[in-house]
């Protein structure tokens, strides 16, 4: 993400947080990201320079309008109009971590060696939210080369407890003292 995108993603935010709306943009924001991603020939239109610019923000007002926001929908024509259509996605992240930030919620994406169980989860998230002091809206994947423990990222700090980390940090030690 970069100072541009997080500048428009803030200037954005600020329209919602007048317009009380955080919520409505980011979900408005959510529907674009997943047209886009279901089909990306469509920013590829957006951002060609060999299609005129009104042609281009008209078929955005076409698709769009009645569907997201009036600011989001003018966001989204400021972006083609400026040609900066391809850092929508990093605009996109960049509102996401200004609403958990107003909301004081945390991202934290956890990794494990097998499936965690609903227990498991729900005592890890107490956990995590005990540390951080406030909400915490975990994300779960599996990787099983952890050989076993768990891997937490929150806001962008690891909290490795992995024993594949562990085992790692032995490495070192043992390293450590047979160059000494």
């Amino acid at each position: 993400m970069n100072e541009i995108s997080r500048e428009y993603a803030s200037a954005l935010f600020a329209l919602a947080r007048e317009d009380g709306a955080e919520e409505e943009y980011a979900k408005g924001l959510a529907a674009i990201s997943a047209a886009f991603v279901k089909t990306p020939k469509y920013v590829d239109f957006l951002s060609s320079h060999g299609i005129p610019k009104e042609e281009r923000i008209s078929a955005l007002f076409a698709v769009f309008s009645g569907r997201v926001p009036t600011h989001v929908l003018s966001f989204l024509s400021l972006l083609c109009e400026k040609g900066r259509m391809r850092e929508f996605a990093d605009c996109v992240e960049a509102y996401e971590a200004l609403l958990r930030e107003w909301k004081q919620t945390s991202m934290a994406e956890v990794v494990s060696a097998v499936e965690l169980t609903e227990g498991e989860k729900a005592k890890l998230l107490k956990k995590l939210e005990s540390v951080c002091g406030h909400a915490v809206v975990a994300e779960y994947r599996v990787d099983e080369s952890l050989v076993g423990g768990v891997s937490v990222t929150v806001d962008g700090k690891v909290m490795d407890g992995s024993l594949r980390r562990r085992l790692q940090e032995v490495k070192e030690v043992m390293a450590d003292e047979r160059t000494t």
